[in-house]
């Protein structure tokens, strides 16, 4: 990438989100969206664009997949702040989320401008934003940038197989962040524990009307939907069929349950070998974006390594349950921040993406 196209015009982040425009014409069928899923995770060239590693990017883990990202791009930077139209004020009212996100999706363009030649810097520049700064340097080698298009949470029951030592020692490793602490659960007695928290979370959650309007809002219960909006949560990609949109919500409403979503969590709970914890330093939101990076690091270790993973976070976001959770970790005067599931499972459908050029702003 020749240095001076850091300033982007309009004209190339056309292009960069031309093939996305074509799928919102199609017929909306599984087949239709799993070519839009793969063109989103296409690999990029051996001379990337700017727009290509900004889509890198974007396939960053995010809460409820809002893709709260709003990508500013200054000469030799990309600055990084929150798109805060894209906020979960039920499930998220401090923005926790939200900054974690942004430390999500940073780390994957560090990745990837490395790997493709682009070497630089990671900087929180103030508590609102987090810059890649490019520098000069050799392309770094970085086994996770292969698994950054496939990297997926996985919201489905694991096989249960314990993980191998090896692999748990390259997670700690890859989640070393200054400020950052991983705790990893592997026994039996402590996940049983954190299944119990998981599932009075939920019951909590199930049990305010406002987090569920908030949660319906951003589900897209069909591939039509989903590749339409670039957002949300696909209920495919949680294992769950396909509605057309006027349906949808009625049938979410009568046919998905609190007990029901007990009982699933129960279920994935059980079959889930290690359960992995971070905790930052301070509650503030330049060390949840460094939390964000950390954690974006284990999740494409793990997928690296052939395993899955996905958040169950609810008892960092039920309040009352913090304690408990920290307590659990033995981190009793720290507020933890994430919670995820790590195992060995299948492959689901991918989660939609926005174009490039919606999340993307002239410096």
């Amino acid at each position: 990438m020749d240095r001076r196209g850091l300033l982007i015009g309009g004209s190339a982040l056309a292009l960069a989100s031309a093939g996305t425009v074509a799928w919102h014409r199609s017929t909306g069928s599984m087949a239709d969206y799993d070519r839009y899923a793969t063109a989103l995770r296409a690999p990029l060239d051996t001379s990337p664009s700017l727009p290509g590693l900004i889509r890198y990017a974007t396939l960053a883990a995010n809460g409820h997949n809002t893709q709260p990202w709003r990508f500013v791009l200054q000469e030799r930077t990309i600055r990084l702040y929150p798109d805060e139209s894209r906020r979960t004020p039920v499930v998220d009212p401090d923005d926790h989320h939200l900054y974690v996100s942004l430390g999500c999706a940073m780390e994957n363009l560090a990745i990837a401008a490395r790997a493709m030649g682009q070497p630089g810097e990671v900087a929180i520049d103030d508590g609102d934003a987090i810059a890649f700064r490019f520098g000069d340097g050799p392309t770094a080698a970085d086994p996770l940038f292969a698994a950054i298009p496939r990297r997926q949470s996985t919201r489905s029951v694991y096989d249960g197989r314990p993980i191998p030592p090896a692999d748990l020692t390259a997670l700690e490793q890859a989640a070393a962040e200054p400020g950052v602490r991983l705790i990893l659960l592997t026994d039996r007695h402590r996940i049983s524990q954190m299944r119990d928290l998981v599932l009075a979370g939920n019951d909590a959650q199930w049990d305010d009307q406002a987090f569920m309007t908030e949660l319906r809002h951003w589900i897209r219960f069909n591939p039509r939907d989903a590749m339409r909006y670039g957002d949300g949560l696909f209920a495919a990609a949680s294992g769950s069929p396909n509605l057309p949109a006027a349906l949808g919500a009625p049938a979410f409403s009568l046919v998905t349950t609190a007990r029901g979503e007990r009982d699933r969590y129960a279920r994935q709970m059980v079959s889930t070998p290690a359960v992995a914890v971070f905790v930052g330093d301070t509650a503030d939101r330049a060390h949840w974006m460094k939390v964000g990076r950390a954690c974006q690091r284990l999740m494409l270790t793990a997928t690296a390594r052939g395993l899955k993973h996905a958040f169950v976070n609810q008892p960092v976001e039920v309040t009352a349950l913090r304690p408990f959770l920290a307590a659990l970790i033995g981190e009793p005067d720290k507020r933890p921040d994430l919670v995820l599931r790590l195992g060995y499972g299948p492959t689901l459908p991918y989660a939609p993406r926005r174009p490039v050029e919606t999340v993307v702003a002239a410096g």
